[in-house]
């Protein structure tokens, strides 16, 4: 372990599974005490007890984080174990397939509410203390889709991107308080939510899956998905120290996806 974030103490939600693990991992790597939160506590435990067993410190929480209740409850317990709170990963969120006609008004208010409203909820019970870190931190969980997206996910990119701009309003916001607020947004990641869409799309065996998401990383520069803790990494490095001068930015941890274009260079002749 590094002492990078030595001394801080961070909350992440979606901590047990996905990109949150990678980034419970990371910054406990790094030297942060971790909160780490999900929707099921026997989860949130087992990633807790894992960073535990490596020598960082660490507590489970959970809970609906579209619930205000549960965004409090995760606050203060942060503050109770640890007494202080500097940094805030948010990493919660779900995906649902559909357009502006086929998605119902329940599922856009699940994906909204998991993705988004979870989001400020987290953020409006946490900023009042990280405002009193010397050097407070937010990370959002945004996604490339925020910026540019594939077809049949109307609800989730419009979180994604709502994510993206509520970052550059709370960086603004936050600037006084010496508060910085980023995005990150990961490309395709090899997660249980990407898993479960390539089975989908797939054949739905294991083979089946392992091959749509081989050939979803073609879509890369760099010809793969990214794993979990890459994306960890890059959250660790936006959230802490040394990344200081970084506030108000989203940024793309993709592999080169949308460095390319999809138009060609003809055949030689």
């Amino acid at each position: 372990m590094s002492s990078e974030h030595e001394g801080r103490v961070a909350l992440v939600t979606g901590g047990s599974l996905g990109i949150g693990s990678g980034a419970v991992r990371a910054l406990a790597r790094h030297g942060s005490a971790v909160a780490v939160h999900g929707h099921d506590l026997a989860q949130s435990e087992a990633m807790a007890a894992e960073v535990r067993s490596l020598g960082g410190r660490a507590i489970a929480l959970a809970g609906p984080i579209e619930d205000p209740a549960t965004s409090l409850a995760a606050v203060e317990a942060t503050l109770e174990e640890f007494g202080r709170l500097d940094t805030l990963v948010t990493s919660a969120g779900i995906q649902r397939y559909g357009d502006a006609v086929s998605t119902s008004l329940e599922t856009w208010d699940e994906v909204m509410g998991v993705n988004t409203r979870g989001v400020f909820l987290t953020a409006h019970a946490a900023l009042p203390y990280i405002r009193q870190s010397p050097a407070g931190s937010v990370v959002m969980v945004a996604s490339v889709q925020g910026t540019a997206c594939q077809a049949n996910v109307v609800a989730y990119v419009a979180s994604k991107g709502a994510l993206i701009a509520m970052a550059r309003a709370m960086a603004i916001d936050e600037a006084s308080y010496g508060v910085r607020v980023n995005t990150v947004s990961p490309g395709s990641v090899d997660t249980p939510m990407l898993r479960t869409s390539a089975a989908e799309w797939s054949d739905g065996t294991p083979e089946g899956i392992e091959r749509t998401i081989a050939n979803w990383g073609t879509a890369h520069a760099l010809g793969r998905v990214a794993s979990v803790d890459e994306i960890g990494e890059a959250i660790a490095f936006i959230g802490g120290p040394r990344a200081s001068f970084i506030t108000g930015d989203d940024v793309r941890v993709d592999g080169g996806l949308l460095a390319r274009i999809a138009a060609a260079l003809p055949e030689k002749p």
